[in-house]
């Protein structure tokens, strides 16, 4: 999950001021966690304290992504899951955006067979992006976490993504002249992957996924949570620079994370 963090917070300067080169500056002035990081460790909070089924599950998962808003308001949320947050009911929302994909890595790292993931990852949306689309994006980044943790090569988890969720998974070099910023989860999902695919470390697929453009925070963190997963290592000069940027509630519960589900690639002084 910290891979996923630590994209965010990389990509945070430059959603609105996109870069399509991957030499760019991983911490400019102005860099900062986002809604993605809130909500991601919102579910991870979830999973470590409250593991339920069905029903109660689905209410579980609402309950913290509402708590995460209200301590963090100011991360950068969209209008329509603010309202939803603040909102005294749990009206479902049919939301077709990136935000269900964007918060999703917690569950590819903490649970063991892809029947679970899929059930996890309908509970998480249930609320919030009651959308195919949405949902199926949500799953493509779970399962290729999973994979990837599960040692899965590239061309492997390739091609059970475009299989089962019938992605095109297009070179970047493709895509990269003409993208712009969409925040649908079926504009954002694949490149995600792509930039993971055609990644040689975890900070090339973050340079890679950054240099798309678009909704860079959110397709780094996509990226971010899987290039963790597939490279069990993140350099210590971006985790030095990275984790300052989070408070100690949020460190808490990615170390307690990390520490239950042993996800081990980051330097052990993260905790000191």
């Amino acid at each position: 999950m910290l891979g996923a963090v630590l994209g965010d917070i990389i990509g945070s300067t430059y959603e609105w001021y996109n870069v399509k080169t991957e030499n760019f500056d991983l911490f400019p002035k102005g860099s900062r966690f986002t809604d993605d990081t809130v909500l991601s460790v919102a579910i991870a909070d979830k999973i470590l304290n409250s593991q339920n089924s069905n029903i109660r599950n689905r209410h579980a998962y609402a309950m913290w992504l509402k708590q995460y808003y209200k301590r963090y308001p100011n991360a950068g949320f969209g209008q329509m899951f603010s309202s939803w947050a603040v909102s005294e009911s749990l009206q479902i929302q049919r939301s077709f955006g990136n935000g269900a994909a964007m918060r999703i890595s917690p569950i590819g790292f903490a649970f063991q067979e892809i029947k679970e993931i899929k059930r996890e990852v309908n509970a998480s949306c249930f609320y919030t992006h009651h959308n195919l689309e949405a949902k199926k994006g949500a799953q493509a980044i779970a399962i290729s976490i999973f994979l990837a943790r599960k040692q899965a090569g590239k061309e492997e988890i390739k091609k059970y993504i475009e299989k089962n969720f019938r992605y095109n998974l297009c070179s970047l070099d493709d895509i990269r002249e003409g993208y712009v910023f969409d925040s649908r989860t079926s504009y954002c999902v694949p490149p995600a992957i792509e930039a993971f695919l055609e990644s040689t470390s975890y900070e090339d697929a973050i340079r890679k996924a950054i240099s798309i453009g678009g909704d860079s925070d959110t397709i780094a963190c996509m990226t971010g949570g899987i290039a963790q997963a597939y490279y069990k290592y993140i350099p210590k000069e971006i985790y030095d620079k990275g984790i300052y940027f989070l408070d100690i509630d949020l460190r808490r519960v990615i170390k307690n994370f990390n520490e239950k589900y042993e996800i081990e690639c980051i330097p052990p002084v993260f905790y000191e």
